[in-house]
């Protein structure tokens, strides 16, 4: 019997980075999870999505490979620490590699804005030359609907050009785009960039809407809601999600040779590189997405209207055509269902 092929997973302890632990391990996948457990929400619920991969927080230590759950490694460390993580690649010669890490949020880049820098760029860069010395089968990376920045025409469409976007945060990731072109066309690695769209699901994170607002309504305290509701989100369910990232792994772009020059076209390449939105292609009012939450908790939200936030983006709706010739299906949790099960683990987590 051949060995296992292996897979890194960078922001592991992260939401959507332990839901696909989870999926690769069950697909009979040897993962290495890679995080740097930072404090930009309380790292409690990083260390019990840990412990869901059978890590115990007691026995993580900086650059120390802890074993989890069958098939599964992982490893504190910081993509700006190049030397342990090209040791890493060296020793282990992963097959695949997801990366996930990074510093998340638009408001938090306003007023941090070297974290940005430091964790998506240079972080980023890393993992790219990691990839270029030690050649991988795929390099699949997360991208943001944020990159769309101000364009207005829906629905978001890769061919659509994002070069003016609103916060620093989507400017890291448009820029993790753009390098990740160069390293693939100069190095030959094969890539894809994911625009997430707005995901939501059980183990969500503490600074997104879902959670603040099923906490609030829970515990009968005021929410605020932005641009006196007037706002639509593509809100995506976690399972999707992580469904899409499997199935895209698996299926590496290649050049094209057929590529216009002469009429370049944002969505394709002359390079082994592709850009692809992941979303559910069905935007939601944020007032019936908290209408949801009212009604999986039973109770009702006390509304607090505020004035459209510095960053924030009015629309995001993704165009999935792509996707879906890419995967051969579409990924479309209902929302009532998809709200039920966070609130479901929301009430487990919290008591």
């Amino acid at each position: 019997m051949g060995r296992k092929q292996k897979v890194l997973v960078t922001g592991a302890a992260g939401f959507i980075g332990m839901h696909t632990v989870l999926k690769l391990l069950a697909e009979g996948f040897e993962v290495i999870g890679l995080d740097n457990i930072n404090d930009y929400y309380n790292v409690s619920l990083k260390y019990a999505r840990l412990n869901e991969l059978g890590i115990e927080k007691d026995k993580v230590l900086y650059n120390w490979l802890e074993q989890g759950n069958e098939g599964f490694q992982f490893l504190q460390l910081d993509l700006e620490d190049a030397g342990n993580l090209n040791n890493l690649f060296a020793k282990q010669h992963f097959d695949y590699v997801i990366n996930l890490a990074a510093q998340a949020g638009v408001r938090y880049s306003i007023t941090n804005p070297r974290n940005y820098i430091s964790s998506n760029i240079i972080g980023f860069y890393n993992i790219l030359e990691a990839c270029r010395n030690y050649p991988v089968k795929h390099l699949v990376f997360a991208s943001s609907s944020s990159v769309y920045g101000l364009n207005r025409s829906v629905p978001f469409k890769e061919s659509d050009h994002t070069d003016h976007p609103v916060s620093l945060y989507a400017a890291t990731k448009k820029s993790n785009e753009v390098i990740g072109h160069a390293y693939s066309q100069l190095y030959s690695i094969a890539m894809t960039g994911l625009r997430f769209f707005t995901v939501y699901g059980p183990w969500g994170r503490p600074d997104m809407a879902p959670f603040k607002f099923t906490k609030a309504i829970l515990e009968g305290k005021e929410i605020e809601v932005y641009n006196q509701g007037n706002m639509q989100r593509d809100f995506t369910y976690i399972g999707d999600i992580v469904a899409g990232v499997y199935k895209t792994l698996f299926l590496p772009p290649k050049p094209n040779p057929n590529y216009q020059y002469g009429n370049p076209n944002p969505a394709e390449s002359s390079a082994a590189y592709r850009i692809c939105n992941i979303g559910n292609s069905q935007p939601v009012n944020l007032m019936d997405f908290i209408k949801a939450i009212e009604k999986a908790t039973n109770k009702k939200a006390n509304m607090k209207m505020r004035p459209m936030q510095p960053g924030d983006v009015q629309v995001t709706y993704a165009d999935t055509g792509y996707l879906h010739i890419l995967i051969g299906e579409n990924l479309r949790t209902e929302l009532q269902d998809g709200v039920n099960a966070f609130v479901d683990w929301f009430k487990k987590y919290n008591n």
